[in-house]
């Protein structure tokens, strides 16, 4: 089993990064975070993550089954100014890795020019950025190798979308339902 790589840019939404992290582990899949331009990165909450790697010269290492991008606003205007993030997409896409993104960090992989012709979903204020491929709105979309999803409400959902494409809908299931022993999500 390959390596999942999260890019951690300064301002990225904590729960659509951490979230990733904290399934795609509990599963039992090898996960690195890179931070993107430091090796401590503030979230969009001012929580401090010292990433697992540098992104200063970053390039994605021969193991990698998959990168995530969280988003943020500010988290994904950075990751857009990022030369080494459009280097690591261009290779993934080379390559034929899974390639996921959530709520406003589908326009990453739009600048990347990886969604023309997919079925994607992201945040509703950046869904009319997305041209050229089909917006759904729904909460996650996986489309072949691309996997998006709308936002932080959606992120146990995008989890479970990653796990099921590295291990499998059973251990997908598995570890959501872990998270949940007696009556299921409790909502309200």
């Amino acid at each position: 089993m390959g390596t999942v790589y999260v890019f951690l840019a300064n301002g990225f939404e904590e729960i659509e990064g951490l979230t990733q992290v904290d399934l795609l582990r509990r599963a039992g899949l090898p996960v690195k975070t890179v931070g993107v331009g430091a090796a401590i990165i503030k979230g969009a909450h001012d929580i401090p993550v010292t990433a697992d790697v540098t992104g200063q010269g970053f390039t994605l290492p021969d193991d990698a089954d998959m990168v995530v991008f969280p988003g943020g606003s500010v988290g994904t205007d950075n990751l857009l100014a990022s030369a080494m993030v459009a280097e690591v997409l261009a290779e993934a896409a080379r390559r034929d890795i899974y390639i996921t993104a959530i709520c406003a960090a589908p326009t990453v992989l739009h600048q990347a020019g990886l969604l023309a012709g997919k079925r994607v979903t992201a945040f509703p204020s950046y869904q009319s950025k997305l041209t050229g491929c089909t917006v759904t709105g729904g909460p996650v979309e996986v489309d072949g190798k691309i996997i998006t999803a709308r936002s932080a409400g959606v992120a146990l959902a995008f989890g479970h979308a990653l796990i099921t494409a590295l291990a499998g809908k059973a251990k997908a299931d598995a570890e959501i339902a872990s998270l949940y022993p007696q009556d299921g999500p409790v909502l309200g």
